[in-house]
């Protein structure tokens, strides 16, 4: 057959040579790597000659090519290579005998280095001596020469040929009972593609960044539409090939055609989809990558030439079947897909051959009991009119009627129509679509219906023009019950809320013209609501000459005291533990600040004062003056003993004291206390500079002086 097709000929040295383009799109139909020369093409003298030590082999001479070409001469021996495998390590043996079965994972030229990667068990004995290469970045696993390949296959090693295709089993599939399971496949799939196609009308999906509809919003079409996800990216990427759908910045929005589509007849809606289907350049089913992780759908992935050859193989595969008789298990139709298209792509998440393709033709009738149905004969005839003509044998026209129960539900067979669907998803939740669609009646449904603008009577009016007899009781009364309550309580937006006694006074305030941009409306003679936040209420109303107060949320009047903002006192240089005492430091830091001092009547007061006692060290064991002072003093590591006495006193006697403090950020401020409270190791008091209670740290205050 190859030869016939000029696919492949023989040379003159009785070698068969193939077709560039075929040798492009199978790599490696024997499962072959490329010949060690290439693969050791990018290799240095040095490497190729530890590689000849390891063998025992001497080249001619000890240049590059002379070396290479002495590896190529041993390895191009079966003979040689099976003894030299003989005398392996076990794990070795076993890895090259496993890797002479395995296709080749990459091509190229091999580069030698020094890599990152480990090699595996057994991996390095067969590099050092080049039964395997290795890349010099250690990318991907060591590669086997296809010289070595075929020497471990042995000499009785054929490639496998299959001349007869495999065996399909069949069992009875008569016309009228494909029809009938092809119709019941494109009616459901014509009412989840109405559903689905609604969803994304109504709320227009998100795109990820990277492009394509994400795994959480296709969950949210399915939960919304009632199907499950394979039909979910199929009427996607269908519709996206027939222009129904288009992006819209980030999102995914419905198409002007889109509006045309969902007027017409579900048999032309459904031919739109499967002519669109038939020619994708992709398989939509496809939601798992190698990896196992979820791909996007409407992602713009590159066009796919072998997924299209593979979706008419396969309906050309099932047609080989004896007529009356359709394939026993969707498998076998993928195996004998692989016969007649081998270099079709196969889907990583599929169990069987092509079983995701498999699926996509059963959902759409295409296949039905493991035949080929009128819609499949028409698209393997590319016969436009034939296939128009199925969809409308097979589809019904859409149902423009449905039947109520007491149960508040409605069933509608077949699929419904634009204005039917439109009006039950209005006023009801749909739960179940396919062949028959059901919507139930509930409250909430109808409090939306109400919600939307619709009366209680254009409702009932409306559904009983599309019912099939008269409404049931019950469902008259759930409208009307719901309209009764609908409305009772009322919520507007308002940003402040403007009450008074007087009703004369609000009614002024509505009509008075400078006050328009307030957005004043009465609600009551004595309440008003403004979109205007109640400070800029407050000031307009003030500048237009009236007095009102604020509120406080509990309905209290707030007291709108001006604060007092003072700026933090500079704080003094740091002193040791132990300084002067607090007559001292007053004259010192009056010096530093440039008031001058009389030196000579500070030396009088000094000579004329009584004799002080050393200050007694506060961890020599002596007793201190009250419990209070010897907590602080434990506590408050950066005071001196006598700021933690002057701290303690001030704690005892109730009295106002100036503290140093360092805050956790670092900055260091001087504040004045009252009301002072100890629990070590905190100290909560009154603090004049915040105009506030606060909680002092002891071990932060530094420095302790008269209020």
């Amino acid at each position: 057959m190859l030869l016939d097709c000029a696919l492949v000929w023989p040379d003159g040295d009785g070698r068969l040579q193939m077709a560039a383009a075929l040798r492009g799109a199978w790599a490696s139909p024997l499962g072959l790597d490329a010949p060690l020369r290439q693969l050791l093409a990018g290799s240095d003298s040095g490497e190729l000659g530890r590689m000849l030590a390891k063998l025992g082999v001497r080249p001619a001479a000890n240049r590059k090519e002379q070396r290479l070409a002495a590896l190529v001469e041993q390895h191009g021996d079966p003979a040689r290579v099976a003894a030299l495998v003989a005398q392996a390590p076990a794990a070795t043996r076993e890895l090259l005998g496993r890797r002479a079965l395995e296709a080749p994972e990459q091509s190229g030229p091999v580069l030698f280095g020094t890599g990152r990667a480990e090699a595996g068990p057994g991996e390095q004995w067969a590099v050092e001596r080049g039964l395997l290469v290795r890349d010099r970045h250690r990318y991907g696993p060591a590669r086997m020469p296809a010289e070595v390949a075929l020497a471990l296959r042995g000499p009785d090693w054929r490639a496998p040929f299959v001349p007869v295709p495999p065996e399909v089993r069949s069992v009875p599939a008569t016309g009228p009972d494909v029809e009938r399971e092809a119709a019941a496949a494109s009616m459901a799939f014509a009412a989840h593609a109405v559903s689905v196609l609604g969803v994304c009308a109504a709320a227009p999906p998100a795109r990820l960044k990277a492009g394509g509809i994400g795994a959480r919003e296709l969950s949210r079409i399915g939960r919304a539409a009632r199907c499950e996800e394979v039909p979910v990216r199929l009427v996607l990427e269908a519709a996206g090939a027939a222009g129904l759908l288009a992006r819209d910045g980030e999102r995914v929005t419905a198409t002007a055609a889109y509006d045309t589509w969902a007027g017409e007849e579900p048999a032309d809606q459904f031919a739109v989809l499967l002519r669109a289907w038939w020619a994708l350049p992709l398989t939509p089913g496809g939601s798992r990558d190698e990896d196992g992780k979820a791909l996007p759908a409407l992602a713009g992935a590159p066009p796919c030439e072998d997924c299209v050859q593979a979706r008419h193989g396969l309906l050309a595969a099932a047609s080989r079947l004896p007529a009356g008789e359709g394939a026993a298990e969707p498998a076998d139709l993928g195996a004998l897909l692989v016969w007649l298209r081998p270099l079709a792509d196969e889907l990583p998440q599929d169990a069987t051959p092509f079983a995701t393709l498999v699926e996509e033709a059963e959902l759409l009738g295409a296949l039905a009991l493991g035949a080929v149905s009128p819609l499949g004969a028409a698209l393997l005839a590319d016969d436009a009119e034939a296939l128009a003509d199925a969809c409308r044998r097979l589809l019904p026209a859409a149902s423009g009627s449905a039947r109520f129960g007491s149960d508040l539900t409605a069933v509608v067979a077949g699929t419904p129509s634009a204005r039917l669907f439109e009006l039950l998803d209005s006023v009801a939740d749909r739960e179940a679509a396919g062949a028959a669609s059901v919507w139930r009646f509930s409250p909430g449904s109808v409090r939306r219906a109400l919600d939307a603008g619709h009366t209680p009577e254009a409702l009932t009016t409306g559904l009983a023009a599309v019912a099939v007899g008269p409404l049931p009781q019950p469902l008259s009364y759930l409208i009307q019950d719901t309209a009764r309550r609908h409305g009772r309580v009322r919520v507007v937006a308002a940003a402040c809320v403007i009450h008074g006694q007087e009703p004369a006074l609000l009614a002024e305030l509505v009509a008075q013209r400078e006050l328009g941009h307030l957005g004043l409306r009465q609600l009551a003679p004595t309440v008003l609501i403004s979109r205007t936040p109640a400070d800029r209420a407050l000031a307009a109303l003030r500048a237009a000459g009236y007095a009102p107060v604020a509120e406080e949320p509990d309905g209290s009047v707030r007291i709108e005291r001006a604060g007092r903002h003072r700026a933090a006192g500079p704080v003094p240089a740091p002193r040791r533990p132990g300084g002067g005492t607090g007559t001292q430091r007053t004259d010192a830091r009056a010096a530093d600040a440039g008031t001058a001092v009389d030196l000579r009547a500070l030396a009088g007061r000094l000579r004329s004062a009584p004799a002080e006692l050393p200050e007694p060290d506060p961890y020599d064991g002596r007793p201190y003056a009250s419990d209070t002072e010897e907590i602080i003093a434990g506590t408050a590591r950066n005071l001196s003993f006598t700021d933690a006495r002057q701290l303690a006193h001030a704690v005892d006697e109730g009295l106002p004291i100036t503290i140093e403090y360092v805050a956790t950020s670092g900055s260091a401020t001087v504040r004045t206390l009252s009301r002072l409270g100890l629990d070590s190791p905190y100290l909560y008091a009154w603090c004049h500079l915040r105009d506030d209670e606060r909680v002092f740290t002891l071990s932060r205050i530094h420095g302790v002086m008269p209020a």
